[in-house]
């Protein structure tokens, strides 16, 4: 009996005309990585500020609290929205009510106004905080 070998015009034989995904989920995986880690290190407050650096070292709180960070320009901002001092007591008003706190941390650079710093701790009184904390960076 004689051996047939198939011929390649054969019309069994099926293109595959489908896309390879795994190319494209590795490099998804990837980037979701980098951004994962990326996000992490980004700063909380959205403005550049240098803290004031302090001897003693206090424990964190456990619990949500609203961030209003002032930088060495007198720019404000709320949770990392800026925002303007018409428009502060709202902002923080809705983000103690949103993160459903009565905390308020400010986060201000060792070179902006004490005044502009009372402020807005007065317009925080108004909008509901009760708490105050202000964040500092430890010196070790």
């Amino acid at each position: 009996m004689p051996i047939q070998m198939n011929d390649n015009n054969n019309s069994n034989d099926k293109i595959i005309s489908d896309i390879n995904m795994t190319p494209l989920i590795d490099i998804m995986l990837v980037l979701l990585i980098i951004f994962m880690v990326t996000s992490s290190v980004s700063l909380e407050s959205g403005l550049d500020i240098d803290l004031p650096k302090t001897k003693s070292q206090t424990s964190s709180q456990e619990g949500k609290a609203v961030l209003v960070s002032l930088d060495r320009h007198g720019a404000i901002s709320v949770q990392g929205k800026e925002v303007d001092l018409a428009g502060l007591k709202d902002a923080i008003s809705e983000a103690l009510h949103t993160d459903n706190t009565s905390l308020v941390v400010f986060e201000g650079d060792k070179n902006s106004n004490l005044g502009k710093t009372i402020q807005i701790m007065d317009v925080a009184k108004i909008a509901g905080a009760k708490k105050f904390a202000i964040a500092t960076e430890g010196n070790n």
